[in-house]
């Protein structure tokens, strides 16, 4: 049986080695590629992939919320992480998010050939990196240990990390009302929100926050 793959990574050239390489294959059969994450949670409603290969740092929105909306929407899409970070933060915040799956951009083609075909399946797949960051935080929890700084993710509403997202993207007041439907008085009061939150004051604070937490990146 052929599984069908929905891929979303901001890098052309990615998803272009990607199904030129893994998609050469029988097995799989790529039927769309999204660039950021809101083309992502469309285009999952739209073709109703098997699995859907994720990055996390991708503009507009982000591989985590782009999970989170995807499986709102259908608990039983099955999503794959595909990314460059290592963080615990990054693979724990994933996988609370709903991903069945956590794959480093650097692994084998064959290995992920093995995580697709893992996930379509219904079960879960770790690369050894993500699998060290998994164990490390279950450690942390037996030990009674904290981690020495919370996540936002677990602290703003969804829509104050979009808001968070694309001011550190460097967007206006006006243009993220115009991308979010709100009135431009609801942005800032979601962006007074955000810094009551996280106790940062300033619009560079904001920039350097979002890109530390994975929201954006400076290319």
């Amino acid at each position: 049986m052929t599984i069908r793959v929905l891929l979303a990574d901001d890098h052309a050239i990615i998803r272009d080695a990607i199904t030129a390489t893994v998609g050469s294959s029988r097995e799989f059969a790529f039927v769309g590629q999204a660039s950021d994450g809101r083309q992502a949670v469309r285009l999952a409603a739209e073709l109703k992939p098997d699995v859907i290969v994720m990055d996390i740092a991708m503009p507009e929105l982000n591989g985590i919320d782009a999970t989170r909306q995807i499986l709102a929407a259908d608990p039983h899409m099955r999503i794959l992480a595909l990314s460059m970070h290592t963080g615990q933060q990054f693979v724990t915040e994933m996988l609370r998010a709903g991903a069945r799956g956590y794959i480093l951009k650097d692994s084998p083609l064959e290995e992920l050939e093995l995580a697709i075909r893992t996930v379509a399946e219904g079960r879960a797949y770790l690369g050894k990196g993500p699998a060290d960051a998994v164990l490390d935080d279950y450690v942390k929890h037996l030990d009674g240990r904290t981690p020495t700084s919370t996540s936002m993710h677990r602290s703003l509403t969804p829509r104050e990390r979009e808001c968070l997202q694309l001011i550190g993207e460097g967007w206006s007041t006006k243009e993220i009302a115009a991308r979010l439907s709100l009135s431009p008085k609801t942005v800032e009061t979601h962006r007074r929100q955000i810094m009551e939150k996280t106790g940062i004051y300033s619009l560079a604070g904001l920039i350097k926050y979002a890109i530390r937490e994975g929201l954006t990146t400076v290319d």
